[in-house]
Order: C-alpha cells, then sequence, then structure tokens
C-alpha cells in the first residue's frame, strides 16, 4: 500500500550525523511513512553507515553522481517519493518523536492548509543548544497563504524554518515546481513560499525538529551576497503576486534582511571562539537579535558539504 508520508533525507558526508537523523525518523510515534535516502557520492562512509537501515522495509536507499549541488539531490530524492505528504530532513537534523503524527494530524484537521511549520531548537556541531524553541514569528494556528507570504518578506527572514520543521503536501509542492534552486541560500524559504500560492499554513507552536549549524568560515562579502539574494526574492514575490506587498513591505524586508546578515557573521564567530579551549560563551537567547537569524550555507564545488542549502532561519 502507499504510505500517507514519503520522509526524504537527502546525505553528503555526513557520516558523524546520519544514523541519529535516520533513528529520529524511523522512532517516530507515526508509522504510516517512507523513508528515502538519496547519498550525493558520499566519501566518508556516509552510504557504508546507511547499509544497516536496510532491513527496515520503510527505507529505500538510492545515490546521485556528483554535481548540482543540494537542489540536484533534494530534488532527486524528491522525486523518489509517492506519499500524499512529504518531509524532507537534511542528514544532519532530527526530528522529535511525535512530530509526523503531530503534523499529520493538523493537516487533517486543515483540509485548505498545504504546508504545517513548527518551532525547532538550533544546536551547534557538538550537540549544545544555541535556542530553545525558535520560528514562526508569532503566527499561530491556520494561516492563510497570502498571509504567510507577506510575512516572510516583511521580517526579512524564513518564517516557516527548515524543511525538517515542516510538512507539505506532495502535490503542492509539484504544483509549485518542485524546490526553488534560483538561489542556494533560499531554497527552502522561496520553495515553501510558492507551495503557499496553492493553500494555507498551519503554524504548529510546538518543538519538533532541531536543526544543526556547523562552525563555517563567514565573510563580509557572504553577509552582503546574502542579503542581496534576500532582496532579489523580495522582488520577484512582488513581480510574481502583485499587490500582495507594497513598498513599503518590501523595503522594511530588505532592511531587515540585510542586517539579520550582519548579525548572522556575528554568531557564527561567536561560536567558532565557543569551540576554543578555555573561552566561555552564553547561547543567545531565543529572543533576541542576537539569535541565529536566517541564513544560508552556499553549496561547495563538491556539492555541497551536508546537502542541506541553509542555515538557522529567523522566526
Amino acid at each position: 500500500m502507499t504510505p500517507r508520508v514519503s520522509v526524504v533525507i537527502p546525505s553528503y558526508n555526513n557520516a558523524d550525523y546520519v544514523e541519529a537523523t535516520v533513528r529520529s525518523v524511523i522512532e517516530q510515534t507515526y508509522d504510516d511513512f517512507e523513508l528515502l535516502i538519496s547519498d550525493h557520492s558520499s566519501t566518508d562512509g556516509t552510504w557504508d553507515l546507511l547499509q544497516q537501515f536496510t532491513s527496515d522495509p520503510r527505507v529505500r536507499l538510492s545515490q546521485v553522481p556528483q554535481g548540482g549541488g543540494a537542489p540536484a539531490n533534494w530534488r532527486a530524492v524528491t522525486a523518489l517519493a509517492s506519499g500524499e505528504l512529504l518531509k524532507l530532513v537534511c542528514a544532519d537534523d532530527l526530528l522529535a518523536p511525535t512530530a509526523l503524527q503531530e503534523q499529520v494530524a493538523a493537516m487533517d484537521a486543515h483540509p485548505s492548509a498545504v504546508l504545517v511549520s513548527s518551532l525547532r531548537n538550533i544546536v551547534d556541531a557538538d550537540d549544545r543548544i544555541v535556542v530553545r524553541g525558535r520560528g514562526l514569528q508569532g503566527m499561530d494556528g491556520l494561516v492563510p497563504g497570502d498571509v504567510a507570504r507577506r510575512r516572510t518578506v516583511v521580517v526579512g527572514s524564513n518564517v516557516f524554518g527548515e524543511p525538517a520543521c515542516s510538512l507539505v503536501r506532495t502535490e503542492a509542492l509539484r504544483l509549485a515546481g518542485s524546490w526553488d534552486d534560483r538561489s542556494p541560500y533560499l531554497l527552502d524559504q522561496a520553495t515553501f513560499s510558492a507551495v503557499l500560492r496553492f493553500g494555507d499554513l498551519v503554524a504548529l507552536r510546538r518543538t519538533l525538529a532541531t536543526f544543526r549549524i556547523s562552525h563555517g568560515q563567514w565573510s563580509v562579502a557572504l553577509a552582503k551576497e546574502q542579503a542581496a539574494h534576500a532582496r532579489g526574492f523580495h522582488r520577484s514575490i512582488g513581480a510574481e503576486q502583485p499587490g500582495l506587498l507594497s513598498r513599503r513591505d518590501r523595503w522594511v524586508g530588505d532592511v531587515r534582511a540585510t542586517g539579520m546578515a550582519v548579525a548572522r557573521r556575528a554568531v557564527y564567530q561567536a561560536l567558532r571562539l565557543r569551540r576554543r579551549p578555555g573561552v566561555v560563551r552564553i547561547a543567545p537567547d531565543a529572543h533576541t537579535q542576537a539569535a541565529p537569524p536566517t541564513g544560508t550555507r552556499p553549496d561547495p564545488p563538491d556539492g555541497a558539504r551536508s546537502n542541506r542549502s541553509t542555515e538557522p532561519t529567523g522566526g
């Protein structure tokens, strides 16, 4: 029988974390799902580690050749999905045990919904919590799609959160053209915005996922590039749906996106310092601007270190 939910995991060199990620899926309290894992030519033993899960009839493994970065793998594994509902989980993130159960129930309770999103914790590479219960920028319950689309522009960040936070109707994702790869920094935000042209959002104020950030090098030039991509995204939303945004909406969103890009760089510098022996740093409060805002990690030439496109998003 066709499973109700397809959980898809794009992986690339995730040997340190992929086992925990997969276990967080197969140990869900909701069991009407398939788990599709697509490895992007890993060289660190990720593929070998995944073999232990092949005895589970819900699990299917596949591989894609090098090239195309994270979007290529996201699209490839999504194309294999047969479920009515879909959740993409990057191979170093985690789901809470009741994530599928709660999000499927929310989707069933609201037939007009095409996307359910939750709060999430943000942890560093050493599993230390950086921020608790972040996301959604005050949205709660059923939110009209246009309202949610406008909000993600005005606040200058991805209010929907990373894919692990969200459950999407597969047909709506396909109508939207699958994952929007026009910007490597806004892959999930742009995609979920497009999906919401076909229905509404359910905002669940429950922490149902954990998103992991790295300690990569961030530069002023990269912050500027990310802000430029955000401004381009705001323009595209306005062009695709005239009347949705006012000039002030776009201006406010552009200013906030630029500020968040700068703040993001500061947060990553603090995370690097926190790893040095003898240096202690206090995690940012979840309700301050110092907390990690919208961000993205560019895909390196080899096809993306972890086959994700985003770093912690605002909200």
